[in-house]
């Protein structure tokens, strides 16, 4: 007998709600019955979004109006310091997956550093697993509270972990430069910033101070038994979705490319979102957009005594609704790539 799994939305309207609701319309185990919304209550979600045009779903509510014993999991598409507003007074009374920044630090100094504000609710933070499926599948699978990774550091983490772990590069001196699609900012993005009449404009922003780097410095530690140093450069791109990270290595003494190549496939061969390119396969957005891939392909450094690894992923799946559904699925038993496989 197939499962039914009754979800809510809470914060629809964004990038990521949009998308996360479009996935869970085409799920065959998921039934959606809540929509929330701060402020477009009794408004069809399809005004919001031309691919929900002819589908059948609640009207928009009241994110207070939800009922949580009529649904089964609730996915947060809130922005930061709103979903714990929520989780601190209805924490346990269902499955919640975050896919905020709320819950993904270890200790709220973090956070509070990070966000420049008090989290409301400290002591569920060690409640909360850390989202990643294919490095934290066991954990996630017991698990009735979820923080989703931030889009940067999955296209970040999914690459250099398995490296750490086998202590084949120096993990004190690695650069991230990473580009993404606007969407990744949010609905509130200037978009007057890339686009310009016929010119299209392109520039980094708060590199090395961006507030993923405390995130991806946390993640990294728990792999590697060394000392993790990094720069990183995020850019926005003048498209809409779509996120490359290149890592620039270097490499522990005699480790060679080929001893990366078998890492990764030894390490994520059984992992359906991963992909591992060949030299003559490509990389690029075409390649990765709508789906919940992870693609990743390595270059020689001239010198031989490092490696540039790039990897792509989609920022509004693999970085934030398909990831979180993929966390679901995990957590409800059934395939993880159930409702992901054609998006």
């Amino acid at each position: 007998m197939k499962k039914i799994i009754k979800a809510a939305v809470l914060g629809c309207t964004g990038y990521t709600g949009l998308k996360l609701i479009e996935i869970l319309n085409k799920h065959p185990n998921v039934i959606i019955n809540f929509l929330g919304s701060k402020s477009h209550s009794g408004e069809h979600i399809n005004k919001f979004d031309s691919k929900l045009k002819n589908v059948s779903l609640p009207k928009l509510n009241l994110i207070k109006n939800i009922n949580f014993s009529e649904v089964d999991v609730v996915f947060f598409a809130l922005p930061s310091n709103v979903s714990q507003s929520i989780i601190k007074d209805h924490f346990g009374k269902s499955i919640f997956i975050d896919l905020s920044a709320d819950f993904r630090f270890d200790n709220s100094i973090n956070y509070k550093n990070t966000y420049k504000i008090k989290h409301q609710c400290p002591s569920f933070l060690k409640h909360f697993v850390y989202g990643l499926p294919e490095i934290n599948f066991k954990t996630i699978q017991k698990s009735k509270n979820i923080a989703l990774p931030g889009c940067y550091p999955t296209s970040v983490l999914l690459p250099l972990i398995p490296l750490l772990k086998k202590s084949l590069i120096l993990s004190n001196n690695i650069i991230i430069d990473s580009k993404s699609g606007y969407s990744g900012a949010g609905k509130k993005f200037n978009i007057s910033n890339l686009f310009k009449k016929n010119d299209l404009n392109f520039y980094n922003y708060n590199t090395n101070c961006h507030r993923h780097i405390l995130e991806i410095h946390q993640e990294l530690k728990k792999h590697s038994q060394s000392e993790i140093k990094f720069s990183f450069n995020p850019h926005i791109l003048p498209i809409f979705q779509g996120m490359m990270s290149t890592m620039y290595c270097e490499l522990n003494k005699g480790v060679k490319k080929e001893d990366i190549m078998k890492t990764y496939i030894k390490e994520y061969s059984d992992k359906k979102f991963i992909k591992i390119l060949k030299e003559n396969e490509k990389a690029d957005f075409f390649c990765v957009n709508n789906t919940n891939n992870c693609l990743i392909k390595l270059f020689n450094h001239y010198d031989n005594q490092r490696i540039i690894i790039v990897s792509l992923i989609d920022n509004l799946i693999k970085g934030a609704s398909g990831q979180a559904v993929q966390c679901m699925n995990i957590m409800f038993g059934i395939k993880e790539n159930i409702g992901l496989k054609k998006l």
